[in-house]
């Protein structure tokens, strides 16, 4: 698998594959639904799929995330309007994609707008259609394996409930005495906030801000990738009350970005004049990334 994200369509292959595969194959529609709703990739693409977890489950060491929160997280490289970012998130478009044609921005406004259609929050709302919006990582060559993916901690055992988790036996960390324990570094129920997750645009994004959003928008960001905990039910070893209060959150979330999807996009310059003004009520001009 190309790792160098400057390979653009390369890129977008692994992202959409991605997507698909968590949709239909790890974390499927909890309720009747015809396959054909959903984007469908051939075998290579899923073969593409198990290509990246296992360069993501061997690379994501406890060490590796702090040299990239250490990279990254003085967020120095360049200031950025949310509309840049997702005029940026375009380019990562598959042209060759085999069903629907959804760039990244669609997905994100039919997150949005499913949520704004059931009446939540406009920071909800506003949410739904940023969450996705650390994978600008991209503009910086991280290989696909450092920005997509399920999230996890590092730091501790790894869950056999991640998936893919066989992968995990080429990761150094297996190895290490204290990083193998199921605590590791950590303290019983020390809170997610203390816990390293694998890198990728979850972290990054929650960094980019959080000075910005209440406290139920910033775990969705942070967390919404987390399945071995939203979904698994997996390392509440790690969390405290704090933890468990926002989980109903980051569940009520979940739900919106991988089944809002829909053949018939919305209409982002009929929309444009609405977010923009939910964009200016939360968030600066330009953002610090």
């Amino acid at each position: 698998m190309a790792t160098n994200s400057d390979d653009l369509p390369g890129s977008a292959n692994v992202i959409k594959a991605w997507e698909e595969f968590v949709e239909e194959q790890a974390y499927p529609v909890p309720h009747v639904k015809a396959k054909s709703d959903y984007r469908n990739y051939d075998n290579p693409a899923r073969d593409t799929v198990r290509e990246f977890y296992r360069e993501n489950h061997r690379h994501q060491t406890y060490d590796f995330v702090r040299r990239k929160r250490e990279e990254f997280l003085r967020l120095d490289r360049r200031q950025m309007s949310i509309f840049e970012a997702l005029d940026y998130l375009n380019t990562l478009v598959d042209d060759s994609d085999p069903d629907i044609d959804l760039d990244q921005l669609q997905h994100l406004l039919q997150t949005a707008e499913a949520i704004r259609k059931d009446g939540h929050e406009d920071w909800f709302v506003l949410t739904g259609l940023i969450h996705d919006l650390g994978k600008v990582l991209c503009l910086y060559g991280e290989p696909q394996w450092a920005v997509v993916g399920d999230t996890f901690p590092v730091g501790c055992r790894f869950s056999s409930r991640i998936i893919y988790s066989e992968f995990f036996a080429d990761n150094p960390d297996q190895s290490d005495p204290i990083l193998c324990q199921q605590l590791g570094v950590y303290q019983q129920n020390c809170g997610l906030r203390q816990v390293l997750m694998s890198w990728g645009h979850d972290e990054y994004l929650y960094h980019v801000l959080k000075d910005h959003l209440p406290e139920p928008a910033l775990y969705m960001i942070r967390y919404h990738s987390f399945y071995a905990w939203h979904r698994e039910g997996e390392y509440d070893w790690l969390c405290d009350e704090h933890d468990r209060a926002m989980l109903p959150w980051v569940r009520k979330f979940n739900p919106y970005d991988l089944y809002s999807k829909s053949p018939d996009p919305p209409d982002w310059k009929e929309l444009r004049p609405f977010y923009s003004e939910l964009l200016k009520k939360y968030l600066p001009e330009k953002l610090a990334f």
